[in-house]
């Protein structure tokens, strides 16, 4: 169940955390995109604009034999000496160090002019090429959507290298012009690939986190789980002596049914007394429910807690005696907590009890009550046989005994300490308790 149940959760973390990698992946790409395509389309304009100018157009260099209506027989189209065109030094409009009549780009570029039927009439290039090399560059262009008066842009790969180009409408015919946009598609490539691997990466990662956390965060449920089937087992086992009791002796009372009831008085006191058991472990388990849900609804107060023990300590002097303990208690006067007084005398009572309980033939009992710094310290101790050191943990645990024979003979069912501990929880104390096996043991309460 709990498998289940973390491996479900495992699956929605994943399936959340991926679906906003990828929502955010995708943002991300799309506005580098978009910048991309902005940042090109810039570029081809301002290059186009150049080739546009007039001061370009009276000094614009001419392909070799260009203008064979077949755009097969152009020329080179590249200029030489003087009329090449570098592609590192130029600035805007030639700038510094650059050709004047050079186009203000950053990248490579080159232009072709062509008549109204796509035949290629003069190439400005800026490198060397073949001239198959500019008529595949102008069968890329895609012709069918060039318009009359509107600019047309587009991309396309040739021979490895990626090209964006916008076609004008120039007089007769149309001026293409083509810069390499190879290094702005490998950085769009390289993000889909680092996307890729870093989301692989986190989702390993979160994998791992999230299986950690899962155990983490089922754990108080499981452990809540246990301890609701340990209990419920407890419980069941509690009752089961009692009413396997109670049922033996009403079966001895049915088989003498002619029997006055004198006779058979003592199996009537036997199902009253595990009746009266039964009452007293129902009455516990409902007053630790009602104590788990009026947490938040209980009335506390500052009252005296000197007081509050000696009115515990003092009726049962007497209870004591004739079980041949002494008894010996120190309380400080006048000490005060906050919290609810009937509830924190119950604690003295079952602390109190459980000591006289235990303490043994001729034992003695010894109760404090002092000031600690900014809190007040309650101890109870007993003499007798002790706690052994792997049992202090657990005795505070419902239906916890560290001998089973012993308490059942003394009355207890286990739930006296889990009621002390549930209190004192509430009111935001501490119960713990010390012993040495063969000396006795005490218990602390720390309340402010």
């Amino acid at each position: 169940m709990f498998k289940k149940l973390r491996n479900r959760f495992l699956i929605v973390n994943l399936v959340s955390i991926s679906i906003m990698i990828l929502v955010a992946f995708a943002t991300i790409y799309t506005i580098t995109y978009q910048n991309v395509q902005r940042e090109t389309n810039m570029e081809l304009y301002k290059v186009s604009d150049f080739y546009h100018s007039p001061y370009n157009s009276s000094k614009m260099p001419r392909g070799e034999g260009q203008g064979s209506g077949t755009g097969g027989s152009t020329g080179s189209g590249s200029s030489s000496g003087s009329d090449s065109f570098p592609s590192d030094t130029m600035g805007d409009n030639g700038g510094p160090g650059g050709d004047p009549n050079s186009p203000p780009a950053r990248s490579v570029s080159f232009m072709i002019k062509t008549d109204d039927q796509w035949k290629i009439t003069d190439i400005h290039s800026r490198f060397d090429m073949e001239d198959t090399f500019y008529t595949e560059a102008l069968q890329k262009v895609d012709q069918n959507k060039v318009g009359d008066s509107e600019r047309q842009t587009g991309q396309f790969t040739l021979d490895g290298t990626d090209w964006a180009y916008v076609v004008d409408p120039s007089g007769d015919g149309h001026m293409i012009v083509f810069i390499d946009v190879t290094a702005q598609q490998g950085i769009l490539t390289n993000l889909i690939y680092t996307f890729a691997i870093v989301g692989l990466v986190m989702l390993i990662v979160i994998y791992f986190l999230s299986r950690y956390f899962a155990n983490r965060s089922i754990a108080p449920v499981r452990e809540a789980f246990e301890k609701q089937k340990q209990f419920i087992g407890d419980a069941s086992h509690e009752l089961k002596t009692p009413l396997a009791i109670i049922n033996t002796n009403a079966d001895v009372l049915l088989a003498n049914q002619e029997d006055t009831i004198a006779n058979q008085a003592k199996w009537l006191h036997y199902i009253k007394s595990e009746t009266e058991r039964m009452t007293g472990l129902t009455n516990d388990l409902l007053y630790l429910t009602q104590m788990d849900d009026s947490r938040s609804t209980m009335i506390h107060a500052k009252f005296n807690m000197s007081d509050a023990v000696e009115s515990i300590i003092l009726p049962m002097e007497a209870v004591i005696f004739e079980k041949n303990i002494s008894l010996d208690y120190n309380i400080e006067p006048n000490l005060t907590v906050h919290g609810n007084i009937e509830q924190i005398k119950q604690i003295i009572l079952i602390l109190l009890d459980n000591a006289v309980k235990y303490s043994g033939p001729k034992g003695a009992v010894n109760v404090t009550l002092q000031k600690q710094n900014n809190d007040v310290m309650l101890t109870v101790s007993n003499t007798g046989e002790g706690i052994a050191p792997e049992h202090l943990d657990r005795i505070f645990d419902r239906f916890y005994r560290t001998d089973s024979s012993r308490a059942r003979k003394h009355g207890g069912h286990g739930l006296g300490l889990a009621i002390a501990r549930s209190i004192v929880d509430q009111h935001k104390g501490e119960v713990y308790a010390r012993s040495v096996v063969g000396e006795g043991a005490t218990f602390y309460v720390r309340l402010s």
